[in-house]
């Protein structure tokens, strides 16, 4: 069946449909769209209900305007690329991966090669089909720039089993980010809604009513110059999670450029600072803590942060020392 038409599609809610789940309606309003697709657009916060983003399963009342955007399909030709991995855990039932910074994990519009399902599709066995022709084997993502652990699922038991950690947040995903300033508290929780923007659709945002639960824990390890080092604790995994939550805290990540501030860096506060300019922001996925699907034994990985970190931090330390009085 063909995907529905793209484009922007003004509709109003017949009254007779009062009472039914959104994505279940979405389908039969559009034809050519399946419910899966719709609840993804839903979740992506392209369909706006009464004129706010609205949840898949949230009830109709009949007579209300909806407004979906569909964005053109992408073909997407997936070509194995030998580009190299670091592999950090293989067995017939899943890999475990540490991404570097700069790769993107899987396809998509601008991103059609070079990518870390790019990368495993050259290696020899098989992929977990859940997640589609342009998702093989991705249990969860991390951003483009944020460096760290990765599990990919090699079959579908395993990515069911994955899956089901990640939704009852038993999965252990500790990141290492550093921030302008401090979070409000040493240590704490951030518990807020996160949606798509309402006027910047490529961003996400903390929304007073819509969206989907975030919860962030944090703990600050380490303070130099107007910069702290800070570990999170995931307990859900929206996307853009821990950098939207610390911008909402007013210690945005550095070198995020989308929430934060630019990636030409002040080292220290005053006009006349000495700055470096950043070439990615600082978010690292150290630690990553499973049970494994199919043995039920508890994996647990972790890895250093990237020397981009240590540089950071010794080159702010370097302006803080006091250079010697003239005599």
């Amino acid at each position: 069946m063909p995907d529905a038409p793209a484009g922007t599609h003004r509709l109003t809610v017949p009254p007779g449909r009062a009472g039914e789940r959104l994505d279940r309606y979405l389908p039969e309003a559009l034809p050519g769209l399946s419910r899966v697709r719709a609840r993804r657009l839903i979740e992506e916060g392209r369909v706006l209900l009464s004129g706010a983003p609205a949840r898949p399963a949230v009830r109709l009342r009949g007579g209300e305007p909806l407004v979906v955007e569909v964005p053109a399909a992408v073909p997407l030709d997936l070509e194995p690329e030998d580009v190299p991995l670091r592999v950090l855990h293989e067995d017939p039932w899943l890999l475990v991966l540490e991404k570097p910074a700069g790769m993107v994990v899987h396809p998509a519009p601008g991103h059609s090669g070079g990518t870390m399902v790019n990368a495993l599709l050259s290696r020899p066995g098989s992929l977990s089909g859940i997640g589609g022709v342009a998702r093989p084997g991705i249990v969860h993502r991390l951003d483009r720039d944020t460096s760290g652990i990765l599990v990919v699922a090699k079959t579908d038991s395993a990515h069911h089993g994955l899956s089901a950690q990640l939704s009852s947040h038993s999965m252990d995903r500790r990141y290492h980010g550093i921030v302008f300033g401090a979070p409000p508290r040493e240590e704490g929780t951030v518990s807020t809604r996160i949606g798509r923007h309402p006027v910047q659709r490529k961003k996400m945002a903390v929304l007073p009513a819509g969206g989907r639960v975030a919860v962030t824990r944090y703990r600050r390890l380490e303070a130099f110059g107007p910069f702290s080092l800070i570990e999170f604790r995931l307990e859900t995994g929206r996307t853009h999670q821990v950098r939207v939550h610390c911008a909402h805290l007013g210690c945005p990540i550095v070198g995020d450029d989308v929430y934060g501030r630019p990636r030409k860096i002040p080292l220290r506060k005053g006009a006349a600072a000495p700055t470096v300019t950043v070439s990615r922001f600082f978010l690292h996925a150290f630690h990553l803590g499973f049970r494994h699907p199919e043995s039920g034994e508890a994996m647990s990985f972790a890895v250093p942060d990237p020397p981009e970190f240590d540089a950071f931090r010794s080159a702010v330390r370097g302006t803080l020392r006091v250079p010697p009085r003239a005599p």
